[in-house]
């Protein structure tokens, strides 16, 4: 009786669309109590402080900065051994396979930062969201892709998931880079002996994550103390994370990836979603999208990403730098093309860290990453739907 109860509820888990439908329902929840008669009390909740630990020794965040510092570091050690998993073994090891996402996703960078840039260049405040359209949501890009089954190749899948994850090592760099604050040596060199120290677990073949964890928290802690933003700390603890390519059993990055994988997509992004997609609608008209940060971001999000994407995947082609995907016809590339503008979680999270200090311009963010989003999601699927096989 139970297990044909909670039949449906792992088949719904099972689906890959299925991370990308909670995403999309705790997006809409949050404009909806945002917009109600509880906006208050999910505005002033974001904003209360909670403290672990002690008075003298503990850490004071308010429940945003939990979320956004604390979980979405937990994300990002998440996506760091996707990565690392792709590049030593995944479709990212083989060069030839890997070139045309790394080209597609250079472009997917570049171009629709540039639409930015081009839109801000007279003011130095809002330029500095320049990086928030080059980036993509993986969750909600694959799962508009999976919607549509077996009319879409296998190789396009890969193709865009190779994507999203070289266009999430480029997120990475660029928050470590542009969106970091003033730094502090002493934590700075306190990282550096925390990342040596974990480099020797990985040397001496330690496959207990234990000890890996204790370090890693200490990381954390000395990377937010240092102004380099906390969850980089990460990618950094991921990135010494032992993988074992001959006996994958054995390997610790692949259990802590399939451990990590339904928490991440079910809880940590949707409760992200829900903190960030908040925004309020009053007073909203079709002039608020001509203010140059959503104008930015949605121009970049809908024409740069599927420009930048599909073009440099063109010209990588045609020139035999390399191949397109097997059994894919050009409008289905364009349409995949047209999905990598899905910014969603990754532009809003590079959004706050551009506007962390500008919180004026947090409100255009949010409309201007939900409303190119939304172009790019219906767009995507209505042109793939049309042009792929049945």
């Amino acid at each position: 009786m139970i297990q044909h109860i909670t039949k449906p509820f792992k088949y719904f888990f099972k689906l890959e669309a299925a991370s990308g439908l909670v995403l999309l329902f705790a997006a809409i929840l949050a404009l909806i109590i945002s917009n109600g008669n509880f906006s208050e009390l999910y505005f002033s909740t974001l904003e209360k402080y909670i403290v672990l630990g002690f008075k003298d020794f503990g850490l004071k965040l308010s429940v945003l900065h939990w979320i956004n510092d604390v979980l979405m570091a937990i994300f990002f050690f998440f996506v760091s051994l996707e990565i690392k998993r792709e590049f030593l073994q995944g479709e990212l090891s083989n060069p030839k396979q890997a070139l045309l996402p790394i080209i597609g996703a250079v472009g997917g960078m570049a171009i629709p930062a540039l639409f930015y840039i081009v839109i801000n260049y007279s003011n130095s405040e809002t330029l500095n969201g320049w990086a928030i359209p080059s980036a993509t949501d993986i969750a909600f890009s694959l799962g508009v892709l999976s919607l549509l089954g077996k009319r879409v190749p296998i190789s396009l899948k890969v193709f865009l998931t190779a994507l999203a994850i070289i266009d999430d090592l480029g997120a990475i760099v660029i928050i470590a880079f542009f969106y970091s604050g003033n730094i502090e040596i002493k934590y700075l060199i306190l990282m550096f002996i925390s990342i040596i120290v974990l480099i020797g677990l990985n040397k001496f073949k330690i496959v207990k994550f234990i000890p890996y964890l204790i370090v890693g928290v200490l990381l954390w802690d000395f990377t937010h103390q240092s102004g380099i933003h906390a969850t980089i700390a990460g990618v950094l603890l991921a990135l010494t994370i032992p993988h074992n390519t001959k006996k994958n059993k054995d390997s610790l990055l692949l259990k802590l990836e399939h451990a990590l994988s339904p928490y991440v997509a079910f809880l940590i992004m949707p409760i992200f979603a829900f903190a960030n997609a908040g925004v309020s609608l009053e007073g909203l008209t079709f002039a608020s999208l001509l203010n140059p940060v959503p104008l930015g971001i949605v121009l970049g999000l809908f024409f740069g990403k599927q420009i930048g994407v599909f073009v440099l995947s063109f010209l990588a082609v045609k020139l035999k730098i390399a191949d397109k995907p097997s059994n894919s016809t050009w409008p289905a590339l364009y349409g995949v093309s047209i999905l990598t503008g899905i910014g969603f979680t990754m532009s809003l999270f590079v959004g706050n860290l551009a506007f962390a200090n500008n919180m004026e311009y947090l409100d255009g963010v949010k409309i201007g990453v939900l409303t190119g989003s939304l172009l790019s999601t219906v767009f995507g699927y209505f042109l793939l739907l049309i042009f792929s096989k049945k």
